[in-house]
């Protein structure tokens, strides 16, 4: 068995499975959950490995989630060097009371009733998508042709961005998440979206429409305090949404058995999005948290202006928490609380969105096409191990055309 180090430098993303988390993790997690760390630039601070401490962690105001606060748990060639500060409006990398004021102004484009009444759209997005692939013919890429503009659809039209720039959006959203990137690479891509979203914010101003950034551009909030936003909301609002759904059905069609189960059982839908999101957690390097004073945490003392990073795919797959956690079962009901959303006042505000697009795309995509497999060996498909926002690069399907 492999030692399990004693302080840790920074977290490892070398994992032997492409459905597991690394091994060390589980390690640490059995062994010490909350872990002296050393991260890349040197700072001695913490990795939470078990679910009641990330939630412990996450949902404790004492936890700063400041971009000045913060070092990397992975070396990141844009990290060298001084901290920048937070955007204005950029509310996902801000405490309250400026963190509860931004979200304040989201909640009703965001709650339940709001997502009902986008439910019919989504599925029409969803419907023309697949028919376009069933147009196409197999075999297709299902990242680009369904995974990624799917929920890219979505958030344009609730934002009111034209989704005709959508290539040029993925693009700039994928070199942010890159953790590859190079400093003047990363700048590029931030002065990129940056312009687009600005100008179009200055139109919004003066022609307004029913969209979110209207909505936003008539509030008491500047011009840059509306771009951060409109930011922040299009590369999270694709780019999670994507991998996790291009994700998720590589895991099904690599667990049979739980595809069988839900086409068997429709109903089963909302339960297999909560296991996927837990058995499959995206988020691999954070959340990152600050320690704004001194704070007590098992038995351990995190001084103020040491950082924790919380393993969320370590977290979801805690045995004190969750039955059987390496093992993917859709019918469980135990995956509710999962934590791929987060966690405390910084859980995705955009969580039911998500959640519905994932049950109407999944549903959707194995009823058009119920013998749907990989084209190809599932060894040969590359995963996004270098990104902050775990997934696959592509991930090539075929089916049986009929008359073919």
């Amino acid at each position: 068995m492999t030692e399990v180090p004693a302080r840790p430098r920074g977290i490892s993303l070398e994992r032997e499975c492409p459905f597991a988390p690394p091994a060390q993790l589980a390690q640490l997690r059995e062994h010490r959950p909350l872990s002296p760390m050393t991260y890349p630039d040197g700072h001695e601070g913490w990795l939470v490995t078990s679910y009641e401490l990330a939630k412990a962690v996450l949902g404790d105001l004492r936890f700063s989630n400041r971009n000045d606060l913060r070092h990397y748990p992975i070396a990141l060639p844009r990290a060298e060097g001084k901290r920048s500060g937070t955007p204005p409006g950029m509310f996902s990398r801000m405490d309250p009371p400026d963190h509860t004021r931004y979200r304040r102004l989201l909640a009703p484009y965001f709650n339940v009733r709001r997502m009902r009444e986008l439910e019919p759209r989504i599925t029409e997005v969803v419907g023309q998508l697949l028919d376009r692939v069933a147009e196409q013919g197999p075999p297709v890429d299902l990242v680009e042709a369904y995974a990624l503009p799917m929920p890219s659809h979505v958030i344009c039209e609730l934002l009111g961005v034209p989704y005709e720039d959508h290539e040029r959006f993925q693009q700039d959203s994928a070199t942010l998440f890159d953790l590859r990137a190079e400093v003047g690479t990363s700048s590029r891509a931030w002065g990129s979206l940056y312009d687009r979203l600005r100008r179009l914010v200055l139109s919004k101003r003066t022609t307004p429409s029913d969209d979110l950034l209207s909505y936003l551009a008539r509030c008491d909030l500047t011009d840059d305090e509306v771009t951060f936003m409109g930011i922040t909301l299009l590369v999270a609002g694709h780019e999670t949404t994507a991998n996790m759904l291009a994700l998720g059905v590589f895991a099904l069609l690599e667990h049979p058995d739980q595809l069988d189960r839900m086409l068997a059982d429709p109903t089963l839908a909302e339960h297999a999005v909560e296991e996927l999101m837990r058995h499959q957690t995206i988020i691999h390097v954070g959340p990152i948290r600050a320690a704004l004073e001194d704070v007590e945490l098992a038995g351990e003392m995190i001084r103020a202006g040491q950082v924790v990073t919380v393993s969320l795919p370590a977290a979801n797959r805690d045995p004190h928490r969750f039955p059987a956690p390496d093992t993917l079962d859709i019918s469980s009901a135990a995956a509710q609380g999962q934590l791929g959303f987060g966690f405390g006042i910084h859980q995705c505000v955009g969580q039911q969105l998500a959640r519905l697009e994932m049950r109407i795309a999944y549903t959707e995509l194995f009823r058009r096409f119920p013998g749907l497999r990989l084209a190809g060996a599932a060894q040969d498909i590359r995963m996004r191990d270098a990104m902050s926002i775990y997934g696959v690069h592509s991930l090539p399907l075929t089916w049986a055309v009929e008359g073919g």
